[in-house]
């Protein structure tokens, strides 16, 4: 019998349900819903993670570990090399999460360009900012939206902007091919040209030291003034303290960030300051009903495993030194 994890919160139901999807005669599954349990736990041969990171001494601190399944398509929180070294296999949940990060990027341009926080706290103060915000209100419609990252949410957020009557291009290091460009309606653009044009910037890309600060302080400069950067990947994508500064001078209209430099952010953060940058704590792909979709996911992973099938969203084979453990 093999011991999975189900390390982090999920939302309510997730346990009873994921139980259901693996055979109890073959896999024993464990909640672990605290930090503190989590760093005493060291029986784990598969890890599912959800908020909870697996640098190398988490891996080590489980030496019986033989895979980790990360709850979304995102899996920098995991030392990939360092599992790879163990012939450990991580896999991610890709596509999963798209519709609900791509509502999110939607939801956010939705917000800056019409100024919602600044409405809401006008209105707290007993202000009636019907007419105050007018001039510097925008919407989608019409609107040349930048996507960096041709994946699945980039796709499912040219979709959502074409309904409110957005325009679209975008970058991505490897180009999709003419036909899915066609579908998609979505232009091809070298990333600067991108920067240069688009009156709205949303990322699409995992955090590598190729992307980190691929927004920072001169590709700003080089910005429409009155543009607005989305951030629904990852903190680090964007420079932070450029981007506030971009904004409060001016020249950027406002930002809508789910990830961010410092997660959690503190109170008090200057981005917190700024009522034309929106912050959610990294929340995309937190719904509860997110689950319907990556569960059969892990579960599958988890199954073929066990049956000695190669997973099938397995993203650290280059790192696999000796092989997937037995």
């Amino acid at each position: 019998m093999m011991n999975v994890v189900l390390a982090g919160q999920y939302p309510v139901g997730t346990y009873e349900k994921l139980r259901a999807m693996l055979p109890r005669e073959q896999f024993e599954l464990k909640a672990v819903d605290t930090q503190e349990a989590y760093d005493a736990m060291t029986d784990a041969e598969i890890m599912i993670l959800r908020i909870f990171k697996a640098p190398r001494e988490v891996i080590a601190r489980n030496p019986d570990l033989k895979m980790i399944l990360r709850w979304g398509a995102g899996f920098d929180s995991v030392d990939i090399q360092a599992a790879g070294e163990r012939g450990i296999l991580v896999t991610n949940t890709p596509g999963a999460n798209a519709g609900a990060v791509s509502e999110l990027a939607v939801m956010l341009m939705l917000a800056v360009g019409r100024k919602l926080l600044c409405h809401t706290e006008s209105l707290a103060r007993g202000e009636w900012s019907k007419n105050t915000f007018l001039n510097s209100s925008f919407c989608l419609n019409n609107k040349l939206v930048g996507i960096v990252g041709g994946g699945n949410i980039g796709r499912q957020v040219a979709a959502k902007v074409q309904a409110f009557g957005a325009r679209v291009q975008y970058y991505d290091p490897c180009r999709l091919p003419t036909e899915l460009e066609e579908t998609c309606r979505m232009t091809y653009v070298p990333l600067e040209t991108l920067i240069e044009t688009s009156d709205i910037i949303t990322l699409h890309v995992p955090l590598l030291d190729s992307t980190r600060h691929m927004l920072g302080g001169e590709e700003m400069k080089r910005m429409k003034d009155g543009a607005i950067i989305i951030n629904t990947a990852r903190g680090g994508l964007v420079d932070d303290e450029a981007l506030v500064r971009a904004v409060r001078s001016g020249k950027l209209a406002g930002a809508g960030l789910d990830g961010v430099e410092q997660e959690p952010l503190p109170a008090g953060d200057s981005l917190l300051a700024e009522p034309n940058i929106i912050v959610t704590p990294h929340i995309g792909g937190g719904t509860a009903d997110i689950g319907d979709v990556i569960m059969p996911m892990l579960a599958q992973d988890i199954q073929d495993f066990a049956a000695g099938n190669e997973p099938k969203h397995v993203v650290n084979k280059a790192h696999l030194k000796s092989g997937p453990p037995v």
